[in-house]
């Protein structure tokens, strides 16, 4: 074997380490991918969420068309929540249940005995073993709520599954029995509106609005003594409509997509959207929904809500107009502006949104 001389051997090894990084080159190899990723991340992240928007406007669409294609069949739009044919107190049927046939739930619906609760034992035996009120409709549920998940039991056993999208049922009156009188927006309790009851026009009423599913609430909050004014601010609420801790619960708002009462199936415009109702509880600030009373549970108090159209889509919500439009309405609404989109025939005008 021919002996390499001490000089070809330093030379040789030094050819070897040129041919490696050093511990410096690979940390400044690292810290660069880590710029990068870090510049990429926020792209990758807003790619999906465009996407998630997307989505979420797809399905108010389909709800859009659903909502019509009811109009054309019953000759009258839906109402936001419906006691035909049930006994006086029982929980309406959801508008969103209603026009099922039309969202591709034809099955599910023609299971359905509208003419019971969705508590009564003959609907839970549908699907045991609570019934309809678990079936998850995908078209109700925003790719961007995490509470997109049922509601559970004490035990354990799922009650309810949530929905994301509510209807419009006016400012803050919601329904008086007494008088029939509805909040006048685009729905109302059992109500039967054609399209000449629009005189705001179809493309300047909204229809439905984003909640987000498991908002704390208080419903059964307290009646005002006398038809009360819309509440100057989030802040009055509370005093406005006595609030006691009756009926509270930190996440049971918008859970019930079966229900036709506004703390869960609807919406009213007393707030622009995304504003915060503030309520401090426990060391916490909740971010609540109210209301007076759920309808149906008496035959002479009025329900008047403040139940906040909210997103997860950050600045704004995806609101379904009566025409079928759709698009997003930027927190930054004026609140007169959005109050005049919520009514149906208020001859006010909406100013730009």
């Amino acid at each position: 074997m021919r002996k390499m001389s001490p000089t070809a051997a330093i030379a040789r090894l030094g050819r070897r380490r040129a041919d490696g990084f050093t511990l410096i080159e690979l940390l400044v190899v690292i810290a660069i991918i880590g710029v990068l990723v870090s510049l990429l991340l926020p792209a990758v992240q807003g790619a999906r969420e465009a996407g998630r928007r997307s989505a979420c406007q797809n399905n108010l669409r389909q709800l859009g068309v659903a909502i019509h294609n009811f109009e054309n069949t019953r000759k009258h739009f839906p109402p936001h929540g419906s006691t035909v044919g049930m006994t006086a107190g029982s929980a309406p049927w959801s508008g969103h249940a209603l026009v099922l046939p039309f969202l591709e739930g034809d099955t599910l619906f023609r299971k359905i005995d509208f003419t019971k609760p969705y508590s009564n034992q003959a609907n839970k035996d549908l699907f045991p073993p609570n019934g309809v009120a678990t079936v998850r409709v995908d078209v109700l549920q925003c790719p961007s709520d995490l509470n997109s998940k049922p509601r559970f039991t004490s035990s354990g056993v799922p009650e309810h599954y949530p929905l994301c999208y509510g209807m419009n049922v006016g400012s803050f009156l919601v329904h008086d029995p007494v008088t029939k009188k509805d909040g006048g927006g685009a729905f109302g309790l059992d109500s039967k509106f054609r399209a000449a009851a629009f005189q705001d026009g179809l493309s300047k009423t909204l229809a439905m609005a984003e909640v987000k599913a498991f908002t704390p609430r208080f419903h059964d909050a307290g009646q005002p003594s006398s038809p009360t004014a819309i509440p100057a601010a989030p802040a009055d609420v509370v005093s406005t409509l006595a609030v006691t801790d009756t009926g509270w619960s930190a996440e049971n708002g918008h859970t019930e997509w079966v229900c036709g009462r506004a703390i869960h199936n609807g919406f009213t415009t007393t707030f622009a959207p995304n504003t915060l109702v503030a309520h401090e509880r426990d060391g916490r600030t909740y971010d609540i929904d109210v209301s007076s009373l759920r309808e149906g549970n008496s035959s002479n108090a009025p329900t008047y809500a403040a139940v906040t159209s909210r997103s997860h889509h950050a600045g704004s919500v995806g609101a379904l107009f009566l025409d079928g439009s759709v698009r997003g309405i930027g927190s930054t609404i004026d609140r007169g502006t959005w109050q005049a989109l919520g009514t149906r025939a208020g001859a006010d005008a909406t100013g730009d949104y």
